[in-house]
């Protein structure tokens, strides 16, 4: 198993704030706040509703460009945090299909999108904990990254590539042993 963290600058982070793109459950965002905080051991706060990032959208392939929006999230953020976006809409990178996530490691701010998350986008019978579950597991992954943790070929850690929901099942919403290492390492020197 390869566990690695970026060569980057390092940061100082106070808490994290989630920034909701359009309406968002409060039961989502309540979940999301005390699973995070839990694990990072942050103060997590819920920030001010942003508009559907109208900018990001691409007609042609009826997703918004992530990248896009991360540009948006970094001009608002403060040297003492971190941002999570959070969104109901699909994303893409041009690279890529879809993502479920992205992370701009240098600036400390990730976006995760919930549409493909729930089971009714398949077809599926809905099922709220699940949907909980694995938004959990993304944000838990993206924050991850701006802490400088690359992909882990772990397949049950938290930090490995979900290429499918396949994968988000599979792993579970910890590090491995090497990713705990490493960001314990990182924060013991930020």
């Amino acid at each position: 198993m390869i566990c690695y963290i970026m060569d980057m600058k390092p940061i100082t982070v106070l808490f994290l704030s989630i920034i909701p793109f359009g309406s968002i459950p409060k039961n989502v965002s309540d979940h999301l706040q005390v699973e995070l905080s839990g694990r990072f051991g942050l103060k997590v706060r819920i920030g001010k509703v942003q508009p559907v990032p109208r900018y990001a959208f691409n007609p042609g392939r009826n997703q918004y460009h992530s990248t896009e929006i991360l540009k948006r999230l970094k001009q608002i953020r403060t040297k003492e945090e971190l941002i999570l976006g959070v969104i109901d809409a699909d994303l893409f990178v041009p690279e890529l299909n879809f993502i479920f996530g992205e992370a701009d490691t240098v600036d400390g701010v990730c976006i995760i999108s919930f549409t493909r998350l729930r089971q009714e986008y398949y077809g599926l019978p809905k099922n709220e904990k699940l949907f909980l579950e694995r938004s959990a597991k993304e944000a838990i992954h993206e924050i991850g990254h701006t802490y400088r943790l690359g992909h882990c070929e772990d397949r049950k850690c938290i930090m490995h590539f979900s290429n499918s929901l396949k994968d988000t099942d599979i792993k579970g919403p910890g590090f491995c042993k090497k990713c705990k290492m490493q960001l314990n390492q990182f924060l013991l020197e930020n």
